[in-house]
């Protein structure tokens, strides 16, 4: 067994013996694949980049960034490097800008949110919204998650604010409800299937799928699948916003949230049906880490999202 001691030691690395400014280079030059842009967004001179790329590539032994004819490209050390570094750096930022006390109005803080297209459409403009109204001068970084992200959210969720989530995918996370919607399977207008569908009809259309995975699958199509039938997913997608028109004047059908569905225009040609299977509720929910329970900053971004989602449940009910 090997026994270190000292806190600033952390599984054989010296963190003393680092200098971090390099993690802020290595992040500009993962994101640019390009030492002039990087030079450019971290406000220094060419050489002085060059000079901490060499010392980026000394400490990993790797070239990072590989020339490709005029072009780099990122090694595959550099591709995995890539989501850590700014994990760490949102790490860093957090450390630096925590205080005993928060002031909305004085804030500066970018607040970090995983999310799908189906949030920002009902929700993304309600909480940006409320913080230019309250908090101005902070920003809100809206990140699309993917199947990859989901299945490792509690190490992710160390670097990130929030994860925008229904129910059914996640355990050992804090979490609070949001809304409540329900799934709809959308068609085409000109759909010949009249104004309900049945099982047979399902079984036998062809299905634009969201999310299409092993661990990636709603809880309505797993609900679908305890009824016997198995989707025969011709298109798969990872964004909601674009079900629709791939839907449009063919014969596929998909499922889509209720809250999503009402806000597609007419002219798109299609139209929302029930499900004639129990897709059961969808309970959106926010999702963070425990780390974060007393953390000030993010129990007002709780309560930004918690208030944004009751007006926006008020509007849609005016609506109704």
């Amino acid at each position: 067994m090997r026994v270190i001691t000292g806190t600033d030691t952390v599984r054989g690395v010296n963190l003393s013996r680092l200098d971090l400014n390099l993690l802020v280079a290595l992040d500009a030059l993962l994101q640019h694949r390009s030492v002039s842009r990087a030079a450019e967004q971290l406000g220094l001179s060419q050489p002085a980049v060059s000079a901490q790329l060499a010392k980026l590539r000394r400490h990993f032994d790797d070239e990072l960034l590989a020339r490709t004819g005029n072009q780099y490209r990122l090694t595959p050390l550099a591709s995995r490097l890539r989501d850590r570094v700014q994990l760490a750096l949102s790490g860093i930022e957090r450390v630096f800008t925590t205080g005993s006390e928060f002031d909305p109005a004085a804030s500066t803080r970018e607040f970090r949110l995983l999310v799908s297209d189906y949030f920002v459409a009902v929700l993304g403009p309600a909480v940006a919204a409320l913080l230019a109204e309250e908090a101005p001068d902070t920003r809100l970084r809206l990140i699309p998650h993917t199947p990859q992200l989901i299945d490792e959210a509690v190490q992710v969720l160390t670097g990130f604010d929030l994860l925008l989530m229904p129910h059914g995918f996640l355990t050992d996370l804090r979490c609070q409800d949001l809304y409540r919607d329900e799934w709809v399977c959308l068609v085409s207008a000109d759909a010949d299937v009249g104004e309900a569908l049945t099982m047979t009809q399902l079984a036998a259309m062809p299905w634009v799928a969201t999310y299409h995975g092993p661990t990636a699958s709603s809880h309505a199509a797993r609900q679908l699948r305890l009824t016997g039938i198995e989707p025969d997913v011709r298109v798969v997608t990872e964004t909601f916003l674009t079900v629709p028109g791939l839907i449009a004047g063919s014969d596929r059908v998909a499922l889509l949230q209720r809250r999503l569905a009402d806000r597609i225009p007419p002219e798109l040609g299609v139209r929302a049906l029930p499900c004639p299977f129990p897709a059961g509720p969808l309970v959106e929910a926010m999702w963070w880490h425990p780390m974060y329970d007393d953390d000030p900053e993010h129990r007002y971004l709780r309560d930004v999202l918690a208030r944004a989602a009751e007006k926006q449940v008020a509007a849609g009910e005016d609506r109704s």
